[in-house]
């Protein structure tokens, strides 16, 4: 074959003009990110980004259990896909928001302006987190016409919530997003071998992880201190300041003992919607739903509080049939690729939400990397949707689910397994609801044996 041949068969690449453009050539899904993002951070902060709390089996899990659903697409044309939806009453153009994260100034020094301009370009809101470090007000500054919550971890002390609270609404934050999965830090056993405790240890190998990295290290050398602005009723004036107190907020815990009364005052002074985020108990969702909270989020915090926690997933038709519509379910976890935010939204969820993804953007390329994640979802909802024949998200919230399978619905092995009952026990006296409820999917440990 000639050279002109084979030039006429395909075109010579010249360097790429922008990072927008280099990434678009180089990272075609969120693992590739992923890579990229673990080769601009030293490894105990990419250690911070990934890990899990102890054995990290929840962690995984989450993961995992995408891998269980399959799709069984119907035939038909598909025309006028429309991907936009709303979330809490407001448009998304997309069905997720962006989750939020603590410590985000460790990746990139942009940190939460950058996710949040992200977020503003793409139509989607974003959830600034109570232990940011970003102030609230620079954020909305920064991106004063995106839909922004803020995620509050429960105060007891009323006095010191409603400074709070009224912080967050003179700052603009329409929804709050409360956890309920922080009672005690998780066991991050990856940050203390890395000395990331609190306040962080320096330890030989975090100077050569800096030295190895002089990007991040130039990047976090010439900004301010991270810390964690938003703790507090009033504003900061000046520029921040880092202390071991803040870090052990971070890395160690410092949360109120809370019940469902503190909860209950929250919603009682705050006037917007809120979000219950990590709710993975079927009679906790029923819960929220009759005290009045407008969403639940379904997440069991990313695999980094109690291992052996259940996926968020596994337990999503359930939370759905407790909450029987009456509020909104938003799942987290685990979630990689937008066919995994197809399976949710079909299984029961409103919509959807991420953490990991769009900070290994974050770490990668800052704003223009979060967008890329942001657009690498909306591609992959296109594609899947097209092949599935679904044309818009509430079709796939109505009907989605008759166009997946269990694996235990599809293997003949597992199947039997399922719906084979065990040996009656002679003395026991089956309750009432034993007698009436239906036969359930064989769990994932009993399918792993």
């Amino acid at each position: 074959m000639r050279i002109k041949d084979i030039l006429a068969m395909a075109s010579i690449q010249g360097p790429a003009r922008s990072t927008a453009e280099r990434l678009q050539r180089n990272a075609h899904s969120v693992q590739d990110v992923r890579k990229l993002a673990a080769k601009r951070l030293p490894k105990s902060i990419f250690d911070y980004i990934e890990g899990g709390g102890e054995d990290e089996f929840s962690m995984r899990r989450n993961r995992s259990s995408f891998d269980d659903w399959s799709f069984m697409p119907a035939w038909g044309s598909v025309d006028n896909l429309d991907l936009s939806t709303t979330i809490l009453g407001g448009p998304s153009s997309l069905p997720f928001y962006l989750s939020p994260t603590g410590g985000t100034r460790l990746f990139n020094p942009a940190g939460e302006t950058a996710v949040a301009q992200a977020a503003l370009a793409q139509g989607i809101p974003y959830g600034l987190a109570h232990l940011s470090t970003t102030t609230m007000e620079a954020v909305s500054a920064a991106a004063p016409n995106l839909r922004r919550w803020f995620n509050l971890e429960p105060i007891a002390d009323k006095v010191e919530l409603q400074g709070v609270l009224d912080r967050v609404t003179r700052a603009g934050y329409e929804a709050l997003i409360v956890n309920v999965d922080c009672r005690s830090i998780g066991h991050r056993e990856r940050d203390y071998r890395n000395g990331f405790t609190a306040p962080p240890t320096i330890k030989p190998k975090t100077v050569v992880e800096g030295a190895l990295h002089p990007r991040w290290a130039l990047g976090f050398i010439a900004n301010d201190a991270i810390a964690f602005p938003n703790l507090d009723a009033e504003e900061p004036t000046g520029p921040l300041a880092s202390s071991p107190d803040m870090w052990r907020t971070l890395l160690a815990g410092a949360y109120e003992p809370t019940d469902w009364d503190d909860l209950r005052e929250i919603r009682k002074r705050f006037d917007g919607p809120i979000i219950l985020k990590g709710v993975v108990n079927p009679a906790d969702a029923a819960l929220a739903a009759e005290y009045g909270f407008d969403a639940i989020q379904v997440s069991n915090h990313g695999g980094r509080q109690l291992d052996f926690m259940t996926s968020p997933l596994d337990v999503l038709e359930d939370i759905a049939a407790a909450v029987d519509g009456r509020i909104e379910i938003i799942v987290d976890g685990g979630i990689r690729r937008g066919s995994d935010m197809i399976k949710a939204i079909a299984l029961g969820a409103t919509a959807c939400s991420i953490g990991r993804p769009y900070l290994y953007g974050l770490a990668a390329a800052g704003q223009v990397g979060v967008s890329h994640v942001i657009e690498l979802f909306r591609d992959e909802m296109t594609r899947a949707m097209m092949m599935l024949g679904v044309r818009s998200i509430e079709e796939l919230r109505t009907n989605g689910r008759e166009l997946l399978r269990h694996r235990s619905e599809t293997s003949p092995a597992l199947r039997v397994q399922a719906i084979v009952p065990s040996p009656p026990i002679a003395s026991a006296t089956p309750t009432a609801s034993a007698k009436t409820s239906a036969p359930t999917r064989t769990s994932y440990a009993e399918s792993s044996l």
